[in-house]
């Protein structure tokens, strides 16, 4: 299913840990739905914005997934609003900035970037619509 013009749900709910585990990651209609506004509303833009495609290391999770990876309860990848993402052609510190300079978002990590050039690791962003924090932090990072 495609969710916009550059991400598929496949992109989305994909998960080792959940194949492992034998875990059914199905999205519900409404977090199908946030997926789709989070894409249209900032990581479309973004990707037109940088040039190149982002790829989704974490994206939807269903409760028994997230308890599985160590997330928080109330984590927006329980309802479709986040996703860990990071792009080959830009660091994750790069990445990260021009989230922060350009885009709107409710929450945004840069997230266990252990290399001096910040290749590791991954950038956490959410949307939550109206509600948006533009909420900006680093966590476990050199």
């Amino acid at each position: 299913m495609r969710l916009s013009q550059n991400f598929t749900l496949d992109e989305f709910v994909q998960s080792s840990t959940a194949k492992k585990l034998n875990i059914d990651n199905t999205p519900s209609r409404e977090s199908i739905e946030n997926l789709k506004i989070m894409c249209d509303r900032l990581l479309e833009p973004l990707r037109k914005n940088i040039g190149c495609p982002i790829i989704i290391l974490s994206g939807y999770r269903c409760p028994k997934l997230n308890k599985a990876v160590g997330g928080t309860e109330k984590s927006q990848h329980q309802e479709g609003k986040a996703a860990d993402i990071k792009v080959l052609n830009l660091n994750n510190l790069k990445l990260y900035q021009k989230i922060q300079t350009d885009h709107e978002f409710d929450q945004l990590i840069l997230e266990n970037c252990y290399d001096p050039y910040f290749y590791s690791g991954w950038v956490h962003v959410s949307w939550n619509g109206v509600k948006n924090r533009n909420k900006s932090f680093i966590f476990d990072c050199l």
